[in-house]
């Protein structure tokens, strides 16, 4: 990121408070969900302290993204896949609540429906003559 000129580099407390507040909660409460103080809190967002290795796994098991708060750089989707579209979000979203047996009737539905548009495309491009 560039400001004037300046390479703009956000520092690892920067980092951490954004997670921290992209959760929604305060210093207290973000701290007391990782068995530490805000006082410790206050100090690694202020960059006064660097957090150690059982702070930073318990960020991580509480969510986190670690590689973010350390590099700057978010940690890649599973299986490569991403979207930013909220549509597409909500169906994985469900698909990943529901039950095997659901699971497969939805990628039976899917298929099926992808395939009846794909044949669609066909008919409009004279393909299949």
């Amino acid at each position: 990121m560039s400001r004037g000129g300046f390479l703009f580099m956000t520092t690892l407390g920067v980092r951490l408070r954004e997670e921290r507040k992209k959760m929604g909660l305060n210093q207290e409460d973000f701290a007391a969900l990782v068995s530490s103080s805000r006082g410790s809190q206050a100090s690694y967002e202020q960059d006064k302290k660097i957090p150690g290795g059982a702070y930073l796994s318990a960020l991580e098991g509480v969510g986190v993204d670690i590689l973010y708060i350390l590099t700057g750089k978010r940690t890649p989707k599973s299986e490569g896949l991403t979207t930013e579209n909220p549509e597409e979000k909500a169906l994985l979203e469900n698909y990943r609540a529901m039950d095997k047996a659901a699971q497969l009737n939805m990628q039976a539905v899917s298929a099926a429906f992808a395939q009846a548009n794909l044949n669609k495309d066909d008919l409009k491009d004279g393909s299949s003559e």
